[in-house]
């Protein structure tokens, strides 16, 4: 059987995330109807992250094992043919018999966006977070920099069975940015613990709110204790951006 990456993109308002429930859609449900109906039989189909519920992704990569000979090219516009409307494929191509769409994986990025006005936006609705009051983006950058680093995030986890372990990682990267009333948050990491980016995004707008100290970050993550961070943002506003491999 042919080991086969593939590239899909999706709005997550349909969805209740990406791994299969027995009493909900997800986004791995849809994907695996239309692929069998194409090729049929394939075995070890694997994600590279799982999101929860409300959360989109630009960039989603899957590795599934397959033995029908349908070209990569001719996959991709097959999978369209039968994927929602909420659901696109990017991209397919064949990769290495070992290759794991999760374990392979270099880095993450993903993008939160908050729109930062006094009235919201019906367009956003479902994909930014509509946040009232002002955020002053030069400091909210400024106490995000306490994340970049390889740290242990038990703070910016949410209890789970499965954050077992090792919690360290290492954030690459974090910014700030303003574009008139759209405010993105983007970080990038060799990997994220349960809800982590969306508990930094509540703590960066706790500090907004002055509830949290702007030079307060640093000291949360040495407690090691979720009680210390902020709130659990929104998942609406959340995207996974993009994958690295190489």
């Amino acid at each position: 059987m042919r080991n086969v990456l593939i590239t899909i993109q999706y709005d997550g308002r349909s969805f209740h995330g990406w791994q299969v429930q027995k009493n909900a859609v997800t986004v791995q449900e849809v994907f695996q109807q239309a692929l069998g109906r194409i090729v049929g039989e394939f075995r070890d189909l694997k994600g590279c992250s799982r999101t929860d519920s409300g959360v989109h992704a630009n960039m989603y990569c899957i590795s599934v094992r397959i033995g029908h000979p349908i070209p990569a090219v001719r996959l991709k516009s097959a999978l369209n043919s039968y994927l929602p409307d909420s659901v696109v494929c990017l991209g397919c191509e064949e990769v290495a018999d070992d290759f794991h769409a999760r374990y392979d994986c270099k880095s993450k990025q993903y993008v939160y966006k908050i729109w930062n006005s006094d009235t919201r936006n019906p367009f956003l609705s479902g994909y930014a977070l509509h946040y009232r009051y002002e955020l002053d983006v030069d400091m909210l950058n400024k106490a995000a920099q306490a994340f970049v680093g390889s740290h242990d995030f038990e703070s910016f986890c949410t209890a789970d069975k499965r954050e077992k372990g090792d919690l360290v990682r290492n954030v690459k990267s974090f910014s700030v940015k303003r574009e008139d009333k759209l405010v993105t948050m983007t970080v990038e990491a060799d990997g994220f613990l349960y809800n982590m980016v969306r508990i930094m995004v509540g703590t960066l707008l706790d500090i907004s709110q002055g509830r949290i100290a702007p030079d307060a970050i640093a000291g949360i993550i040495e407690k090691k204790d979720r009680a210390a961070a902020g709130v659990t943002a929104p998942a609406c506003g959340l995207y996974l951006d993009k994958v690295v491999y190489d």
